[in-house]
């Protein structure tokens, strides 16, 4: 209801922007109009002064005649500049009310999808620590729960550092810790540590050992994270997700591939926007706030690289960390 009474808001304000912007164009015409008229008949009366019989006849004509042209000259030159920079003034603002809105929008969605992340582990871990200090469990039920609880733990933390981070990085408050990053290692740390917390996923991994970068460890580890928690969160349980470290001629390339619904053609620039999330909903209904792609795509830039995203056949989408093999 909200939704729709914003959306309902934003329509009746556009309408009258642009009547505005429509009556503006038409009074300025208008005065064109009568500008351009007054200047003609005020050539019309200066000549019926002059007589014919006196010698100056030809040069006074002239004169007023210049002095039409230079007037008509003036007024088309400044009512089309004034036209021109109406209209591009018109569209900055049209455009930049536009990008404002939306970004309203979407800090509103994050702030309750932010709301719902933290509030979810917490009382889960809540309930998990309530039922062991209440009850007498047996050891494989404690273990259960207590690896439940440490899961919502590694959920809450990936979420505080993904909002710190993202305000940190906006400020330019973070810098980069650059060191020797093995990234075959960086690889298999992470994808050990998604098959601890997923145990039930299937999540292969094709890499090789050894292979050096110039880069800061945690952040890289960070984009990864992202990726691979976008991929088990899309994909149905009973399909595997693929992570590869692969090298081309002047870069390395992560693949992340996952047998999801995939992304539609419209929305693989948009993901990567902060606050961002899939339109549909079947997407908005999965947890999430809207930060992972966006930190993900700002971490690949500062490190000289870049994020992109494909289609998987048959289905799915590919997400690749590029990073250059030297800077």
């Amino acid at each position: 209801m909200l939704r729709r009474n914003r959306k309902k808001r934003f329509a009746v304000i556009t309408l009258v922007y642009w009547f505005l912007l429509c009556y503006l164009i038409a009074a300025l015409t208008w005065w064109f109009i009568e500008l351009w008229q007054q200047n003609r008949d005020m050539y019309v009366f200066k000549k019926d002064l002059i007589r014919r019989d006196d010698p100056l006849y030809t040069l006074m004509l002239r004169t007023i005649t210049e002095e039409r042209d230079r007037n008509n000259a003036q007024y088309l030159g400044e009512g089309l500049m004034f036209l021109v920079l109406t209209i591009i003034g018109a569209i900055f603002v049209y455009r930049a009310a536009r990008r404002q809105i939306r970004l309203n929008t979407q800090q509103q969605n994050f702030m309750m999808a932010v709301t719902h992340e933290l509030k979810t582990p917490i009382a889960v871990t809540k309930l998990n620590l309530e039922t062991l200090s209440r009850h007498k469990l047996d050891e494989e039920k404690q273990k259960k729960i207590i690896s439940n609880t440490l899961h919502e733990t590694n959920r809450l933390n990936d979420l505080c550092d993904n909002i710190l981070l993202s305000s940190q990085l906006d400020a330019g408050g973070f810098k980069l810790n650059k060191e020797t990053v093995d990234l075959g290692l960086l690889l298999t740390d992470a994808v050990r540590n998604f098959r601890q917390r997923y145990p039930n996923r299937s999540i292969l991994c094709s890499t090789t050992q050894g292979i050096q970068f110039d880069g800061d460890s945690f952040l890289l580890g960070l984009a990864l994270n992202n990726l691979l928690e976008n991929a088990l969160k899309y994909s149905p349980h009973d399909t595997s997700i693929e992570v590869a470290l692969e090298q081309h001629q002047t870069e390395w390339l992560i693949c992340v591939k996952d047998r999801g619904p995939g992304i539609p053609e419209i929305e693989k620039k948009k993901i990567f926007e902060r606050f961002y999330r899939l339109g549909s909903e079947q997407t908005r209904q999965t947890k999430g706030t809207g930060l992972g792609l966006y930190l993900t795509r700002k971490i690949m830039k500062d490190h000289g690289g870049d994020v992109m995203v494909t289609d998987n056949q048959p289905s799915g989408a590919v997400f690749i960390l590029k990073l250059p093999k030297s800077l």
